[in-house]
């Protein structure tokens, strides 16, 4: 039996969602999420606080490189909730209790648990919820969670458009998190882009199948794996964008409060 490839986690979930062209790129959401962006056959250097990888190689032709952006936690926030906060039994308790609230309720909840990764890599902040006040319920804070992981995919997001001067115009997604189907709908607001998910969604096995049936000629390339590929779901934006660029100048706002923490404990 050959080994006919082998890719890293996130690599290959980058070529199971087919994110074979330049700009093209993949958020995988789990404890934490990872997005990769597609830059081509040239190195690009970031400048933003990312991770600049080898992508993927197919045979003979040229290595294909990406822009990597890691969040430390965003489905460990939902957990957190659950384990110890308790005011969900289950993850998926989540979605309906954040639905009972139409927003957040001027709630920011930063999840800097062990400090903040992509693109910020401060390991001197912790987390914080803000704004705070007598009128919010547990409602909105497992909304203000959903939207933590929301934001900061945005903060990558924004981060690889500075690298690689590229405009997001659809983000395909995979991962646990992304069975949350309200926060999808949030991702696409916050973004102001689609979102798409995949019909399979184990994005990652399925890469490695197809490097390897690419490397064996069950698929004769990548054009096949392409056509191969179909779409479950796909959340448009509803926000307008003066909500969706106040609520982020407030996210940013809140991440700030959570930076320096540690120092001050020491």
């Amino acid at each position: 039996m050959p080994l006919a490839g082998i890719l890293g986690d996130q690599q290959a979930a980058t070529v199971g969602q087919v994110c074979f062209a330049p700009g093209e790129g993949k958020n995988t959401y789990g404890t934490g999420n990872f997005m990769l962006l597609n830059t081509g056959t040239e190195i690009v250097r970031s400048r933003s606080g990312l991770l600049t990888t080898p992508a993927y190689q197919l045979g003979d032709q040229p290595c294909v490189y990406a822009l990597e952006g890691s969040i430390a936690v965003t489905g460990s926030a939902v957990q957190w909730l659950r384990d110890q906060l308790g005011i969900i039994s289950g993850a998926s308790e989540s979605e309906s209790l954040a639905r009972q609230v139409d927003d957040n309720g001027g709630v920011y909840f930063v999840p800097a648990f062990s400090g903040l990764f992509a693109p910020y890599w401060r390991s001197d902040a912790r987390g914080a919820i803000v704004g705070l006040s007598r009128y919010n319920t547990n409602a909105h804070l497992a909304r203000a969670t959903l939207e933590a992981i929301c934001y900061q995919s945005r903060d990558v997001a924004e981060a690889m458009c500075a690298d690689s001067g590229v405009e997001l115009e659809v983000l395909k997604v995979d991962g646990g998190v992304t069975a949350n189907e309200l926060c999808m709908q949030i991702q696409a607001d916050v973004l102001g882009v689609p979102v798409s998910r995949p019909v399979v969604s184990e994005t990652t096995a399925l890469g490695a199948a197809y490097a390897a049936g690419l490397s064996v000629g069950f698929w004769s390339d990548t054009d096949e794996l392409r056509r191969n590929w179909s779409e479950d779901r796909r959340w448009e934006p509803r926000w307008d964008e003066a909500r969706r660029e106040d609520g982020y100048r407030r996210w940013k706002k809140a991440v700030e409060r959570t930076l320096g923490w540690a120092e001050l404990e020491d």
